[in-house]
């Protein structure tokens, strides 16, 4: 890995980041992490457990914020070189079909090359999902 000049401090912001949730994108991720929750593919299942609709699993949820963050990691170093050292994540309100999931971010530290973000996804009830992620740089 080779060490960027960028140079990062705590409180520097990620930009935002959109993503539409579409029934699709909730059922096929759900299946490709084999998660075979019939609350993430069947609407009336989802239902009659008490939920609105069909909603993102933990597995894709933690997917995208990698996600978020190495695109963002890429993008500052003008390359692909950035390595996930460790996601810590909490899931909050459900992300249903027909929501925009909104990723945000912020520096919380640097320490060795290595950066700490907190990481936010945002839905229309709240926040989905909250973490934090070390990247190396």
């Amino acid at each position: 890995m080779t060490t960027t000049t960028t140079t990062l401090t705590a409180g520097d912001t990620l930009p935002a980041w959109e993503l539409p949730i579409t029934p699709t994108l909730v059922v096929s991720t759900a299946i490709s992490t084999r998660d075979f929750q019939d609350v993430h593919h069947d609407r009336d299942i989802a239902q009659a457990a008490g939920s609105k609709d069909i909603f993102v699993n933990i597995l894709t949820s933690t997917a995208l914020v990698e996600r978020y963050v190495t695109d963002w990691a890429h993008a500052l170093t003008g390359g692909w070189d950035a390595e996930v050292r460790g996601i810590a994540i909490r899931l909050g309100a459900p992300a249903y079909p027909y929501d925009t999931l909104t990723f945000s971010g912020t520096v919380e530290s640097v320490e060795d090359g290595v950066a700490t973000l907190r990481v936010t996804g945002s839905v229309p009830l709240g926040d989905h999902v909250t973490g934090t992620v070390k990247v190396a740089l």
